[in-house]
């Protein structure tokens, strides 16, 4: 990298900062802006779309109101997403725990077909903190992730004012970082 390419990447993180990101405790996030900077970078996969589903479950199936039956339904979230890979499009949708557990399972398997060494990734720890207080749901997040392997920990961020999207910034840089970190190529 000469000066011009610094300079760039320095406005870039001030640039990011600006709406919310830090990369302090971010290392594999920061690694991957110093990356995306090459001339030469090629991302492991790239996102085509994604959307989340949150239902409800304790509608009654022919949404005619609330079920008369006094259990439990609990909500249920739900994934899309499509990536590129290559030439390939792979289209994936998985249930999850929560929005961002569903996410975290559908870009999975999204993945695995081209990189099923990425099973050895796990999410360990989510945290989000809100960066403008006041602005009410308006507010700009900033995700934490916290992810895994048997041998690594790394931390990678995302920043929005919409949670999903922050979220899915942070979660797509942890997989984008491990399979570069690795040097894992997708199989044919």
């Amino acid at each position: 990298l000469d000066d011009a390419d610094a300079r760039r990447i320095v406005q870039h993180v001030k640039d990011q900062e600006a709406k919310g990101f830090s990369y302090e405790g971010a290392h594999a996030s920061f690694d991957l802006v110093l990356r995306r900077a090459l001339p030469n970078y090629e991302a492991p996969y790239e996102l085509v779309d994604f959307m989340v589903i949150v239902e409800n479950r304790r509608r009654s199936s022919f949404g005619t109101g609330w079920r008369k039956d006094g259990a439990e339904h609990p909500m249920l979230s739900e994934a899309t997403v499509k990536v590129r890979i290559g030439d390939e499009v792979q289209h994936t949708a998985a249930e999850g725990d929560g929005p961002v557990g569903a996410l975290d399972q559908a870009l999975r398997k999204a993945l695995t077909s081209a990189y099923p060494e990425i099973s050895a990734v796990r999410l360990t720890d989510y945290k989000v903190r809100v960066v403008n207080e006041g602005a009410g749901t308006g507010a700009v997040v900033r995700v934490v992730i916290e992810s895994a392997d048997d041998r690594d920990v790394w931390h990678t961020v995302g920043a929005s004012s919409n949670i999903l999207e922050a979220s899915w910034l942070a979660l797509t840089d942890s997989f984008e970082w491990w399979l570069l970190k690795n040097e894992v190529k997708p199989k044919a």
